[in-house]
């Protein structure tokens, strides 16, 4: 378990402009060092403003796209192109706009895909296809994803993981099907904890007045159950990025003065 590390930005638009920054430069040292790199995908408002302002970045093209694989965090269980879908918001975001192997793309199943509308099944066979990307050095059954990125929600949720849900107590699977979640759609597939915390670097982001409670929360010692983003954290680091009213509840010590 690594202790969190927090960055708190001006404003959101910083906060999105230097993740992007931020993650260049973690795949590409991920390249260079192992010859490829793995992240893990989040949706939701700040994944999606990392997303278009790395594709807006010029240093972009830093990256060697067809070395670098993609999987993402959770899904919601609709019909593959919905524009709901965590895959379709990234493709427009980002990945229509640079020349990723298609192959090494891996969004969760759709509702109208070959497991139909049961989410279970569909779940199974994404953490199918994570054990066969783990290979030995993971010494488990997903492979260590360099950096795995996760939204916060108001409610402290992560992933599709929610507070007092069955998905947040699970030990066992890495990925499950989620049925009567709080937020719409009440039907999705996420990652559980034991899957997030098998990435090297676990990066949770919040902007916004409205994640403030959630920050506090998380980071005052609350229980895995009751607030899921407590128990997200990776091997070597877990990495809180922060915009100032997302941070406005945080004891100032939490963070450094020269967070920018």
């Amino acid at each position: 378990m690594s202790a969190p590390q927090l960055v708190v930005h001006r404003d959101k638009e910083l906060m999105a402009q230097a993740a992007a920054a931020r993650l260049i430069t973690k795949v590409v040292d991920a390249q260079a060092a192992r010859g490829r790199a793995s992240v893990v995908l989040t949706g939701g408002r700040n994944g999606n403003a990392l997303l278009a302002a790395l594709g807006a970045s010029p240093a972009r093209d830093a990256i060697d796209w067809r070395r670098l694989d993609l999987w993402w965090g959770d899904e919601r269980f609709l019909p593959e192109g919905d524009p709901e879908r965590n895959a379709t918001q990234a493709r427009a975001a980002l990945l229509d706009r640079v020349p990723v192997d298609p192959a090494r793309v891996h969004p969760m199943p759709a509702s109208d895909g070959p497991y139909g509308s049961d989410p279970e099944a569909a779940a199974a066979a994404y953490a199918t296809a994570l054990a066969a990307a783990a290979g030995p050095e993971d010494h488990g059954p997903v492979p260590t994803f360099d950096v795995l990125m996760l939204g916060v929600g108001p409610d402290t949720h992560v992933a599709s993981l929610f507070p007092e849900l069955p998905a947040v107590r699970e030990q066992d699977r890495t990925v499950v099907g989620v049925h009567g979640a709080p937020k719409p759609p009440p039907t999705r597939i996420t990652l559980t904890l034991p899957a997030i915390r098998a990435a090297r670097e676990v990066w949770l982001l919040a902007a916004g007045e409205d994640k403030a409670n959630a920050a506090a929360i998380a980071l005052s010692g609350a229980g895995e159950i009751q607030a899921p983003a407590a128990g997200a954290y990776g091997r070597s680091r877990t990495l809180w990025l922060l915009d100032a009213p997302a941070a406005s509840q945080l004891p100032r010590d939490l963070y450094p003065p020269a967070s920018p």
